[in-house]
């Protein structure tokens, strides 16, 4: 084990995937590992940066995330996944709220602006995997919406310093298209943030 890997850990919010949020880290030869929202701040590694997991239906909405507001005011990138992209919008000043239409299943979704370093060398059109009941409805002060389907307009988004990084869909699912790829510029990323 080499001295430079990343550290990037991820937070479990109770989501079904968070062990293959997990797994597509250690793929990349990231020092990673899974732990508790309620993990004290001063209880975690020197990290290089965050993923905050998906969750149960509603916990992105009511604010209750364990620490993670917390984890929010950490200098490094953080990418939301679903329950944690709903959590980092209203917590930074956008809105979440029960999906008109819950997702379950694959969607495509369309880059804006070109995708943002998220989705570097990615399709502008690409077929991604669903499963929420809730949605952000609107991006945060300082963000700007990089992805959008039929059935939700903010798919993903991003903030003007690019550290802050939110998806409603899991990469970390095979039928996410460029999952794989997404996880690799995150951790791209987080490198060049080192």
């Amino acid at each position: 084990m080499s001295d430079d890997r990343l550290v990037i850990d991820v937070i479990d919010n109770g989501g079904q995937w968070t062990h293959r949020e997990w797994r597509m880290l250690r793929y990349l030869d990231v020092d990673t590992q899974i732990l508790s929202n309620t993990t004290p701040l001063d209880e975690l590694r020197e990290l290089d940066g965050l993923v905050l997991s998906g969750g149960a239906a509603r916990v992105g909405l009511t604010g209750e995330l364990g620490n993670c507001a917390a984890y929010l005011g950490l200098d490094i990138p953080i990418l939301g996944i679903c329950a944690g992209h709903q959590f980092m919008a209203g917590f930074y000043g956008g809105r979440a709220r029960e999906a008109p239409k819950p997702e379950f299943g694959a969607a495509t979704i369309e880059l804006l602006g070109g995708g943002g370093p998220l989705f570097a060398e990615t399709p502008t059109s690409q077929t991604v995997w669903e499963s929420h009941n809730d949605e952000v409805i609107e991006a945060p002060p300082g963000f700007r919406v990089t992805a959008s389907s039929e059935s939700c307009g903010v798919q993903a988004m991003e903030n003007k310093s690019q550290d802050r990084f939110g998806l409603q869909f899991h990469p970390e699912v095979n039928d996410s298209e460029y999952g794989a790829k997404i996880f690799e510029n995150f951790v791209e990323i987080c490198r060049r943030a080192r």
